[in-house]
């Protein structure tokens, strides 16, 4: 079996906060145990061909190993969770909720947050921003609403600190959907959420993938200073 290769911005436009997808897929891996190496792209290389042939689409992250060539970071570490023991539980019915879960954060969850950031990024000089923004952060609100609730009925009925049952991927996927809130100051009022974000930030293969991510933005500033 080779090694597992990814990609990964080599200027990343999150600055070393651990938001670029990448920081999905290494988690996983590091949560796996698994060895894997990080093809480091610029923005222009993403463009290219020889890039677009494993994501059509020229973004990161990417994963290849054994003639398995994957984009998109739901496929990743959904793939990575199906072929190795540590992310999806054993019983069937548990595995697919939890599936249902990765799947929601992607589907349910992560699109207003994503709409919001935009906004929030590119829009700020447009006469109807604030507007704008506040029906963003009442959908988002919604969403927050509905899986805070969830939370909070699972720690009251059997102390429960994940989504369903033992930590899984649809964990990983939701606590790196809602960290894009982090600077938006809303998850100051989810109490719940935020512990929720803390434990899985708590977790040794987390602290790894994130420093990791970090050092590459460390060693690009260091390169360009």
């Amino acid at each position: 079996m080779t090694t597992i290769t990814i990609t990964a911005f080599e200027t990343s436009p999150d600055r070393g906060r651990g938001l670029a997808r990448d920081m999905r897929v290494r988690w996983a891996l590091e949560e796996l145990g698994l060895p894997y190496a990080v093809r480091l792209l610029s923005f222009e290389a993403l463009k290219q061909p020889a890039h677009r042939t494993l994501n059509p689409f020229g973004q990161i992250p990417s994963f290849e190993q054994d003639g398995i060539a994957l984009f998109e970071s739901g496929a990743i570490v959904l793939h990575l969770a199906r072929t190795h023991p540590g992310l999806l539980p054993a019983d069937p019915a548990a595995q697919a909720r939890a599936t249902a879960w990765l799947f929601a954060a992607l589907s349910t969850v992560e699109p207003p947050i994503v709409e919001r950031s935009m906004a929030a990024l590119f829009e700020s000089a447009k006469p109807w921003h604030e507007e704008r923004l506040a029906m963003l952060d009442g959908r988002v609100r919604v969403r927050l609403d509905e899986l805070s609730a969830h939370l909070g009925q699972r720690e009251a009925l059997d102390g429960g600190e994940w989504l369903d049952g033992a930590f899984s991927a649809g964990d990983l996927m939701m606590v790196t959907v809602l960290r894009r809130l982090e600077s938006s100051g809303i998850l100051a009022d989810y109490p719940g959420l935020a512990a929720y974000i803390a434990r899985a930030q708590a977790r040794p293969a987390y602290a790894r993938a994130f420093a990791d991510q970090l050092a590459v933005f460390e060693r690009s500033q260091a390169a360009n200073s």
